[in-house]
């Protein structure tokens, strides 16, 4: 088959397909520059409308974005830049009943998304210790002396400002913040001692700082701070990603669906006194009775910890409940006392003599086997003899509880919301923890028939051995002798508390014991400063609105102004298309008119076509 040749429409110099010379045609000027700016603005469009739709992979995205999809959190370990004139600082002073403590928390500014929250971490300095300065004894000794509350806080401030830069002082906040020891006092010492402070500080420092600024906070107030900042540290405000998620019906909203988001964790604290329990309830309660309803507006905290308060986000419904005399110290005094006045009873009743002396010792299920011990006041005082029965002790505890056979009750018949044991998870600090590591070692995650079984063989070793571990350097830095005698006592005053009081089932598997969090000790002081602080984000989020759309073009459009700005690009790409139709048009009617007759059956044919004379 012979060549086909198409001088006849094109130049013969062209020696490409018909295809390609019909674009080569087409992409002259000015119709070349006309394509390449229409497709341009269509690319461009396109990629603009994904981009505030979403719809792009999460590498696509903007290097601002993907900082805000991987921010850096409290587990940083670095010295804090203190030179960087972006961070922010803040100051809280946590005044205890055995002394005072001051913690300096630093943050850059907030990235613009009203939906998250500041990035709150601890300042270290250049030995990458955190910034923190305590003092004794705690702030309610100054109650004969309020006039001195100043003089006594004046060494934390004045080390906190050594470390921040002073032209961040004006614009850093303080907040003292008292709890146990100052709760105790009367009102008017209180306010006493509050007024010291509110007067004076101003005077000697230039943080930011009001009347409002230093406050006795309720146990409630303490129990959420710990509630948010344990669940800060974790990840659990951080929506972004689902991957343990929970239908929440939000506080104050009308909205009739469920919110979805991930699934916060519930705070199991054990001291020596006292035992906490904070966890979110998503769904709404239902109460019993009105005399329940009354109790549970004190022990349920329903608050917005975001910056808008109008986004549901970071709308939480958290009960939080604190029992005192429940703490594993205070529990073996109650049990000793229990033990003292019914074996006291019982031996003028039956005219006995049994603890009255080491060779007629009381057999004690609590205590490790053969462990002789003496318990009460030198006025009376009682021998006991451990005999280390695990169950046993369990049974007698549970007298301690003060459990009630109404519903929706645990710990001394106090109201506690139904949890969905299903769908939730648990973090246990304190003697939940020393309990399971400090001896037993198994700290982590809580599995109950493990934790059982070693605490039973733990109880019924002879005290002798464990006595012998200990000389060997086995519970060198984790215990000393005082756990070791108490170790079977609290191992069982942990288990009922959980099962029997808190109403855990014996198959949770959702509950962690711990030391630190991400290998750091989380304080309430940080939720304190998360929760107070959480409207300063609408301060960084106007200020960048107002650098201008250059800097950030991408927020200063709506979403209606996106989608008109790719039918604009549509158009111009169309207007284009409808152009090059008319040119090509009218490039084959001018071909036609220059094509000879003669050479039309040649092209049917396909045969050779001879050589014409081009007629420009």
């Amino acid at each position: 088959m012979g060549r086909i040749s198409f001088s006849c429409l094109f130049p013969a110099a062209w020696h490409f397909s018909l295809p390609s010379q019909i674009l080569s045609r087409l992409l002259l000027p000015p119709f070349r520059q006309l394509f390449i700016v229409g497709l341009l603005f269509f690319l461009l469009g396109t990629v603009y409308l994904l981009l505030v739709t979403g719809k792009l992979p999460a590498n696509w995205i903007t290097k601002e974005n993907h900082f805000h999809r991987h921010m850096a959190r409290v587990t940083d370990v670095d010295a804090t830049d203190a030179s960087n004139p972006d961070l922010n600082y803040g100051l809280v002073v946590d005044c205890g009943s055995s002394g005072s403590r001051i913690y300096v928390y630093c943050w850059p500014s907030h990235n613009g998304n009203p939906r998250e929250l500041l990035d709150i971490r601890q300042m270290r300095d250049q030995n990458r210790k955190s910034v923190v300065m305590k003092i004794k004894p705690g702030i309610s000794k100054m109650a004969q002396t309020p006039e001195k509350a100043s003089d006594y806080i004046y060494p934390l401030l004045s080390f906190a400002a050594e470390h921040i830069p002073k032209n961040k002082h004006i614009e850093t906040p303080l907040y003292i913040l008292c709890t146990a020891g100052m709760r105790i006092l009367p009102e008017s010492q209180q306010e006493a001692i509050l007024e010291d402070l509110r007067t004076d500080i101003p005077v000697h420092f230039n943080f930011l700082f009001s009347d409002s600024h230093v406050e006795v906070i309720s146990g409630k107030q303490e129990g959420v701070y710990a509630w948010i900042g344990i669940n800060f540290v974790l990840g659990k405000f951080n929506h972004a990603h689902n991957d343990a998620v929970v239908e929440v019906n939000v506080p104050g909203s009308d909205q009739q669906e469920a919110l979805v988001r991930k699934r916060t964790a519930g705070v199991l604290d054990m001291g020596g006194v006292s035992t906490q329990i904070a966890f979110e309830v998503p769904k709404t309660v239902s109460f019993t009775s009105p005399q329940q309803e009354e109790v549970a507006k004190n022990l349920l905290a329903e608050f917005n910890l975001g910056c808008d308060a109008h986004q549901t986000d970071h709308v939480y419904r958290v009960y939080v409940s604190t029992f005192l005399g429940f703490g594993g110290n205070a529990a073996r005094q109650r049990y000793e006392e229990r033990l003292i006045e019914n074996t006291t009873t019982r031996n003028k009743l039956l005219g006995q003599h049994v603890g009255e002396t080491a060779e007629s010792p009381l057999p004690d299920p609590c205590l490790p086997a053969d462990l002789q011990d003496q318990i009460g006041t030198p006025e009376q005082k009682l021998h006991v003899l451990g005999t280390g029965d695990f169950d046993q002790c369990r049974h007698r505890l549970q007298g301690f509880l003060k459990l009630t056979n109404e519903t929706q009750t645990s710990l001394s018949g106090v109201f506690k919301p139904p949890i969905d044991y299903n769908n939730s998870q648990f973090y246990g600090f304190s003697e939940f923890y020393y309990c399971m590591e400090d001896v037993l070692r198994m700290g982590g995650d809580y599995n109950t028939s493990k934790y059982a079984q070693a605490a039973k063989s733990y109880c019924a070793t002879q005290w002798k051995t464990l006595k012998e571990r200990f000389d060997s350097g086995l519970y060198a830095s984790h215990a000393d002798l005082h756990r070791l005698q108490y170790q079977c006592f609290k191992s069982a005053w942990m288990y009922e508390v959980l099962h029997s009081g808190f109403s855990f089932p014996t198959d949770y598997k959702n509950l962690k014991t711990v030391f630190l969090v991400y290998d750091k000790e989380v304080q309430w002081t940080l939720g304190a400063i998360l929760f107070r602080t959480r409207f300063l984000p609408l301060r960084d989020i106007q200020q960048e609105s107002l650098k201008g759309v250059h800097s950030h073009w991408r927020h200063s459009f709506s979403f209606v102004n996106n989608h008109y700005l790719f039918l604009v690009c549509f158009f111009i790409v169309l207007l284009s298309i409808i152009l090059y139709m008319l040119r090509l048009r009218r490039i084959h009617r001018r071909a036609a008119q220059h094509c000879s007759p003669s050479s039309v059956p040649w092209l049917e044919e396909g045969l050779g076509s001879p050589t014409l004379p081009i007629n420009l």
